[in-house]
């Protein structure tokens, strides 16, 4: 491929991908408001799916630093949304639930959520949606091989 079309789509590639990130996470805590932030509305996504986290598993799913994880999550807990509970074995273990709180305000905050995205997918053919969400996982995939490979792993 020349060199003046990879740097075209290049080019691209970072304008789109910038404008779709922040204008997302714009809409997203539109629809979640000051009850959230974004980071807490993944973490509540996240440990709801998992039904129960470490900060370790949560620092490694959001690729960020233990520390900053604990201080979201100390807040969350403060605020009734998350609760800790030790591991009977090793106390050392901590596990992260949803509390009711937590999940009722997830459950309202992902309905929102959805009902969003679902009114920006419908404006789009399945086939085109489909074709975009499989390629847009193989770049995650790529993503992913790429972070190992310059971790050596």
């Amino acid at each position: 491929m020349d060199k003046n079309v990879i740097q075209e789509l290049i080019d691209r590639y970072v304008s789109v991908s910038f404008q779709v990130h922040k204008k997302a996470e714009y809409l997203i805590k539109g629809q979640i408001g000051d009850e959230l932030t974004n980071d807490q509305h993944y973490i509540l996504r996240y440990i709801h799916q998992a039904k129960e986290s470490t900060s370790t598993e949560l620092a490694d799913a959001f690729e960020v630093n233990k520390s900053a994880i604990t201080a979201i999550i100390n807040r969350m807990v403060d605020r009734g949304l998350i609760q800790r509970t030790r591991d009977e074995s090793d106390r050392r273990v901590v596990y992260l639930t949803l509390t009711k709180k937590g999940y009722t305000l997830y459950e309202d905050c992902q309905e929102k959520v959805q009902f969003l995205v679902e009114s920006i997918i419908t404006q789009f053919e399945e086939s085109e949606i489909t074709t975009f969400i499989n390629t847009y996982e193989k770049l995650a995939k790529i993503l992913v091989n790429k972070k190992n490979e310059e971790l050596g792993e």
